[in-house]
């Protein structure tokens, strides 16, 4: 089994609060086959979009080469490999309005678009208006925007994240606010597409 060089040895690569961890373990033990299984922790979403998380019950035995298997009072957790960094220091928890919630401090990594500039000085510029003006703005509500590049021809292209991302006033925000902040303060930026697939933006709740 990959990445547990035996129970318990292995520093966790996320936390489980006493009450998350009571209640994943009444759901394991209402399986059948309980005793055999381990919660599966995985990212489902795609680089640019916010966070969404795919929680499932597997056979810890059963686990890729690549998986990380870490073992919380009992409870098996698995994470793949490839989003062991995005999930590192995150919190699972569990409350009795919202039932069980990760609390990640990562941002996902933005996406690649094929043609857009990201590194010049007019980059350098949107990145430090996002981070002084629009970002702080934007953080009274949980949300953030995450600058993927330029095309040359006046369009910045964003996405946006966090308690923002999916909200009915999300594409909004960042038309309206977001957009006149840039266009008024960078003038080779007339506007802004936003690259965010709000159709995703569910609360990373699980009940």
């Amino acid at each position: 089994m990959a990445g547990e060089s035996g129970a318990g040895t292995s520093e966790p690569i996320i936390t489980i609060t006493p009450e998350a961890h009571q209640h994943l373990v009444e759901l394991r033990d209402e399986e059948a086959d309980g005793a055999s299984l381990g919660l599966r922790l995985a990212i489902a979403s795609a680089p640019g979009e916010d966070f969404r998380y795919d929680l499932s019950f597997e056979e810890f035995l059963k686990a890729a080469f690549d998986d990380e298997v870490r073992t919380h009072d009992g409870l098996k957790v698995i994470i793949p490999g490839a989003d062991v960094e995005l999930l590192t220091g995150a919190t699972l928890d569990h409350t009795s309005t919202q039932g069980l919630v990760i609390r990640n401090p990562n941002r996902p990594q933005a996406p690649d678009v094929e043609g857009l500039t990201g590194d010049d000085q007019l980059s350098a510029e949107v990145e430090a208006m996002i981070a002084t003006e629009v970002n702080p703005a934007l953080a009274a509500h949980g949300g953030f925007v995450t600058y993927v590049g330029h095309d040359g021809e006046g369009t910045a292209y964003l996405t946006m994240g966090g308690g923002c991302h999916g909200c009915s006033m999300s594409k909004m925000t960042m038309l309206d606010g977001v957009q006149t902040m840039l266009v008024e303060a960078i003038e080779p930026i007339e506007r802004v597409k936003d690259l965010t697939d709000h159709t995703t933006g569910e609360n990373p709740f699980y009940t």
